[in-house]
C-alpha cells in the first residue's frame, strides 16, 4: 500500500484536515448571520459556471467584501444566498431559483448544482445577498447524449501567472462564441507577488505584503485565489462561458508528483500542503460536490459528453504519477525513465480512460490534460534530451494509452494540453521515432495566458525543434489561447495570440490555423 493511500485509509486524512483547519464532509457548525451585516459589495470575485450536463449546470460565487484580507471581511458565520437562473439576461423568464448557504468553513464559497433543465440551452444566472446583486453570468447546458450536433466550439487555456503580466487574452476570450472553456492547469502560481504586481508594475495600487511569499497554508492559497479571481479580465471570461477545469502543478507546488514534493520535504508534511491547496482549489472553482477533496485526495478526472459529436475525458496527471526520473528537468532518456512500471495517470485512471474510449459513441474523443503528450526532442542528434516532467518522461505509460486507443477501434483522438507557455500543433504518431509511422491523433497545445511574459512568434529554439520533431506542425511563443471547432467532417484549431501581456489592452490575432479530417488524422494548414 503506498504512503498516500495508507494515510487516507488509516484515518490520517482526518488528522491532516484538522491540522489545516479543513472540516470533514458535512461539517457546517457556524451560526447563521443576517445579510444586513454585509455593508460592502460581497461579489468582488465575480461569478462562474462549470461542468455542463444535459440537464444540469453548476453555478459558483464567493462572498468576499474585502478579498485581500484574511476572512474576506466577513464574520465566521454562514449567510443565505439567493440564486436565479433565467432564459434571458434581464431575468424576465426565470426557470429556476433557490437559496444556498455560504459557509465560513468553505470560505463563503457556494456551489449550486441546478438540475431538471432542458438540454442545449443558453441560460443566465445571478446571486443575491441582502441588498447586493452579483454580476450576471451566462452559461449553457450540454446537448443530450444522443444529439447529432453539427458543430461544437471550445477554447483551451492554461498558465496564468499573475506576476508575469495582464490577463488580456481573457478579455478577448469573453467575446468569443464558445460552448465551453477548458482550463488545463496552472490557474494560479504559488510564487510570491510583489506589492506592484510583478511585471504588471502597478502605480495606482499597492498589494498587501502577505502576497509577497510562497503559498503554503490554506489561508495562503485562499488569499492567492482572491488576488487572481479579482482580475477583471478573468472575471469577464468566467461570466461569459462555462469552464471545465483541471489542475497541474502550480496550484499546489512546482513539479510535484503524487506525494513527492519539489524540494526535500517529508511526504507527510507535503501532504498537509497538498490538502490545503486542493481544498482552496475546490472552493474557488466551478466544480461539483463529487470533486470536493477529502484531506489530500480529490478525484478530478471525469467525463463529459456533448451529444454524439464529442466525449471529453478530463485527466489528472499530477496526483497519481510516479516521481520524475533523473530529476524533473530535461534529461537524456534512460532505463529509469523507460521503466514499464512508471505511470503518469495511475492504473485506475488509465483503465477508466481506455474503457471510456472502448464504449464511446462520439465522433471526436477529446482528452483535456496538462503536459505535452507527443515526443518533444530538444535537438536532432542522438544525445537529445526530453522533459522528464512531460509524457516523454513516462514513455511506457504513453504507449499503453496509444495501444489502448488502437484497441478501442476509434478514429479521432484530440489531446488538449497546456503547461509549456507556447502554442504547439502535433501529430500523434504510433512510433514517434519513425516519421512514416501511422498518425493516431492530434495534439493541440495552448500557450499561456500570461506565464513567461510577452514571448515571441519564433522562440530561439524554433528551427531546432521543427527539425528535431517532424510531427510538430506549428510552434509559436506568444501568449494567448486556442479555439478548437469540432465538426462532423473535420476539427479546426485556431491559435490566438496577443502581442504583449506586460502592458494591458493588446489586440488579439490568429497566429495559425490547422484542420484535421475525421477518419484521417493529421494536421494540415487551414
Amino acid at each position: 500500500m503506498d504512503r498516500r493511500r495508507f494515510l487516507t485509509v488509516t484515518g490520517a486524512a482526518a488528522t491532516l484536515a484538522f491540522a489545516v483547519n479543513i472540516p470533514l464532509g458535512g461539517t457546517a457548525a457556524a451560526a447563521e448571520a443576517s445579510a444586513v451585516q454585509i455593508t460592502e459589495n460581497p461579489f468582488t470575485l465575480g461569478v462562474a459556471s462549470g461542468d455542463p450536463l444535459p440537464d444540469s449546470v453548476l453555478l459558483w460565487t464567493r462572498l468576499a467584501p474585502r478579498p485581500y484580507e484574511s476572512g474576506s471581511g466577513l464574520p465566521q458565520k454562514r449567510f443565505k444566498v439567493r440564486w436565479e437562473l433565467a432564459h434571458d439576461e434581464r431575468f424576465t423568464r426565470i426557470t429556476k431559483r433557490g437559496t444556498v448557504d455560504a459557509h465560513p468553513e468553505y470560505n463563503h464559497a457556494v456551489h449550486v448544482e441546478v438540475g431538471g433543465l432542458d438540454s442545449d440551452r443558453v441560460l443566465y444566472y445571478r446571486f443575491r445577498v441582502g441588498q447586493w446583486v452579483s454580476p450576471v453570468g451566462r452559461t449553457r447546458t450540454a446537448p443530450s447524449k444522443g444529439a447529432r450536433l453539427t458543430e461544437l466550439r471550445l477554447a483551451a487555456v492554461s498558465c496564468q501567472a499573475y506576476h508575469d503580466g495582464y490577463f488580456t487574452a481573457y478579455r478577448h476570450l469573453a467575446d468569443e462564441d464558445l460552448d465551453a472553456v477548458f482550463h488545463l492547469g496552472d490557474y494560479l502560481y504559488e510564487y510570491a507577488v510583489t506589492a506592484t504586481g510583478g511585471a504588471r508594475a502597478y502605480t495606482d495600487r499597492v498589494l498587501p505584503s502577505h502576497f509577497n511569499r510562497e503559498t503554503l497554508t490554506l489561508e495562503d492559497y485562499r488569499l492567492r485565489y482572491a488576488l487572481y479571481k479579482s482580475d477583471p479580465d478573468l472575471m469577464a471570461a468566467h461570466a461569459a462561458h462555462p469552464f471545465v477545469v483541471t489542475w497541474d502543478d502550480h496550484e499546489t507546488e512546482n513539479n510535484y508528483a503524487d506525494d513527492t514534493p519539489e524540494n526535500d520535504v517529508p511526504p507527510e508534511e507535503f501532504l498537509l500542503r497538498r490538502a490545503s491547496a486542493y481544498r482552496a482549489y475546490w472552493e474557488n472553482q466551478p466544480l461539483r460536490r463529487r470533486q470536493l477533496p477529502q484531506g489530500p485526495e480529490a478525484q478530478l478526472y471525469r467525463r463529459l459528453q456533448f451529444g454524439r459529436l464529442a466525449q471529453f475525458d478530463i485527466l489528472d496527471t499530477r496526483q497519481y504519477r510516479s516521481d520524475q526520473a533523473y530529476g524533473d528537468g530535461w534529461q537524456v532518456p534512460g532505463p529509469e525513465s523507460q521503466d514499464p512500471a512508471r505511470t503518469m495517470t495511475g492504473a485506475t485512471q488509465e483503465r477508466w480512460l481506455i474503457d471510456g474510449w472502448r464504449s464511446s459513441k462520439a465522433t471526436w474523443n477529446v482528452v483535456p490534460q496538462q503536459v505535452t503528450f507527443a515526443q518533444r526532442k530538444d535537438r536532432s542528434t542522438p544525445d537529445f534530451k526530453v522533459s522528464m516532467d512531460s509524457w516523454d518522461g513516462y514513455p511506457a505509460s504513453r504507449q499503453r494509452l496509444l495501444d489502448g486507443w488502437e484497441s478501442a477501434g476509434q478514429d479521432n483522438l484530440v489531446v488538449l494540453t497546456g503547461d509549456v507557455h507556447v502554442h504547439y500543433g502535433f501529430d500523434i504518431k504510433k512510433d514517434f521515432d519513425d516519421p512514416a509511422s501511422k498518425t493516431l491523433g492530434t495534439e493541440i497545445v495552448t500557450s499561456s495566458i500570461s506565464s513567461g511574459k510577452d514571448g515571441s512568434d519564433k522562440p530561439s529554439n524554433w528551427a531546432t525543434y521543427m527539425q528535431a520533431n517532424p510531427h510538430l506542425k506549428f510552434y509559436n511563443g506568444r501568449r494567448g489561447y486556442a479555439v478548437v471547432t469540432l465538426g462532423k467532417d473535420e476539427a479546426r484549431a485556431d491559435f490566438k495570440t496577443v502581442s504583449a501581456v506586460t502592458t494591458p489592452g493588446a489586440p488579439i490575432t490568429t497566429a495559425g490555423s490547422f484542420v484535421t479530417e475525421a477518419g484521417n488524422p493529421g494536421l494540415t494548414p487551414a
